[in-house]
């Protein structure tokens, strides 16, 4: 097996990203063996490799959510028609998406079932009665689940008819300890994003016609996509009374007054491996960030026949000393040493390790970066430390070079015109004035299809600013963007 000659048949089917990126991220996902379509229109199979990277996401999620006090819980699948349409708003929100179940067996049931789109329905009627007291506050319960939500138009991790996520459901006794609960899920989300995936994200506050059915007020962090597009990747909201009044969730307080308590919601899904993908992957495939790649290092032996034995010998002894790393040992001999170099490299590895016997004799290895694809020869009395030190800089490089990315693809103006342009011509996002009048957000989402992602929780600067749509003094400066 040569080092030389590397077989370049495995990513010859991959699409240019810069010539057609939708087509490039479906090829990235089939070929990196991470998911793969069904009989049933809109779903989706989510194989061992895209599986383990959704539960090295949801591990370094949940030890965050676990830290903030919530514990993990489990609600039912289906909701009952009657609460479901308790909440008029919240129904209306998920009517077009929500799925019924009208027979058990071959008997029609009494009252249709709609598989869950979203569980507040289900967890207030519940939380209804084991709220008694002001002592049984608060509730910080989180579960991890799988929804249903008949898209029309599905695309692979990012919008399918049923995906997984997780979703926290919390009441309070005061508005304040609500608002509070709110924005701290919405910092777990940045830091989770920023740390794990290296994913740079904005925050701040939906608009009333972008925010959650039912919510009193939505946030949410917005990551760029390579495309120029937007991503909401989590999204967290204060309910404020209205479910608690709605499911009649009250608790007699320390005053011996009866008071309706204060609640938030707050979720993340497999969508964020779709923003993985599409915010760090190229057209050799995926690149991964070491902290939630399924393998962090995969070592690939090179040797002749007269060589194997003493090889993968080395190889063994080297990877039982990265214990403490996700290793792979790719002792194929069915494939070439190049074949391993490409499928790895589409697999998004963050650092290959290569071994021959001229190393062996060199007493060093040959390591190869995902992220810059550059190769080092690296002495074997330094080589567990360098692998430490090698990862935790590509996690930096690939968080680095997403931020410089959106730096470079945000632009500001308050002239329509040039907003028209930048959003047909270059995308991203664009920080523009606002004056809060809805109808003005709704001409530039049907004059652009650009809608506000979100008004930062640190306001920007509006002085002298003037709405894109209207004119007149802007309230706010917002991000726009495209989005999926």
């Amino acid at each position: 097996m040569a080092r030389k000659g590397e077989d370049k048949a495995y990513v010859k089917e991959l699409t240019s990203k810069r010539e057609d990126f939708a087509q490039w991220y479906v090829d990235v996902i089939r070929k990196t063996d991470m998911a793969d379509y069904t009989t049933l229109k809109g779903c989706m199979v989510i194989k061992p490799y895209g599986f383990a990277l959704w539960e090295g996401i949801r591990q370094a999620l949940d030890q965050r959510i676990r830290r903030t006090g919530h514990k993990n819980a489990y609600f039912p699948l289906f909701v009952p028609e009657s609460l479901l349409k308790l909440e008029a708003d919240h129904v209306k929100g998920f009517a077009p998406e929500v799925a019924w179940v009208t027979k058990g067996g071959s008997e029609e049931l009494e009252e249709p079932l709609a598989i869950r789109p979203t569980s507040e329905a289900i967890i207030c009627s519940i939380y209804a009665k084991w709220v008694q007291s002001y002592r049984d506050l608060p509730i910080l319960i989180n579960q991890w689940a799988n929804v249903v939500r008949w898209e029309k138009v599905t695309r692979l991790f990012l919008r399918t008819t049923e995906f997984l996520w997780q979703e926290g459901h919390t009441c309070h006794r005061t508005q304040e300890e609500a608002q509070e609960e709110t924005i701290r899920m919405l910092e777990v989300y940045r830091e989770f994003a920023e740390t794990e995936l290296a994913m740079p994200v904005l925050y701040g506050e939906k608009t009333d016609s972008e925010k959650f059915a039912g919510a009193q007020k939505t946030y949410a962090i917005e990551a760029l996509m390579a495309d120029g597009k937007a991503l909401q990747a989590g999204t967290s909201h204060n309910l404020g009374q209205h479910f608690a009044k709605v499911f009649q969730i009250k608790f007699l307080d320390e005053d011996q007054k009866e008071k309706y308590v204060w609640q938030t919601s707050w979720g993340v899904s497999t969508r964020l491996i779709g923003g993985v993908v599409m915010m760090h992957g190229d057209d050799y495939g995926l690149a991964l960030p070491p902290r939630i790649a399924p393998v962090q290092v995969v070592f690939v032996p090179i040797y002749f026949s007269d060589s194997m034995e003493e090889v993968i010998r080395k190889v063994k002894e080297l990877g039982d000393k990265l214990g403490a790393y996700r290793v792979e040992l790719d002792l194929r001999d069915t494939q070439t040493a190049g074949w391993k170099f490409n499928e790895w490299e589409m697999k998004g590895v963050p650092l290959r390790i290569e071994v021959g016997p001229k190393d062996i004799k060199k007493k060093q290895v040959v390591m190869v970066r995902r992220d810059t694809r550059e190769k080092t020869f690296v002495p074997e009395e330094r080589f567990v430390e360098t692998v430490g030190e090698q990862l935790e800089d590509i996690q930096r490089n690939l968080f680095q070079r997403a931020l410089d990315f959106r730096k470079d693809n945000t632009s500001h103006t308050d002239d329509y015109g040039e907003f028209k342009e930048i959003i047909e011509r270059k995308r991203g996002f664009i920080v523009s004035g606002w004056c809060g009048d809805p109808l003005c957000e709704a001409k530039v989402k049907e004059d652009t299809k650009a809608t506000i992602r979100c008004l930062p929780l640190e306001e920007l600067d509006a002085t002298g600013a003037r709405c894109l749509a209207c004119g007149k003094p802007a309230a706010k400066r917002a991000y726009f963007a495209r989005a999926y």
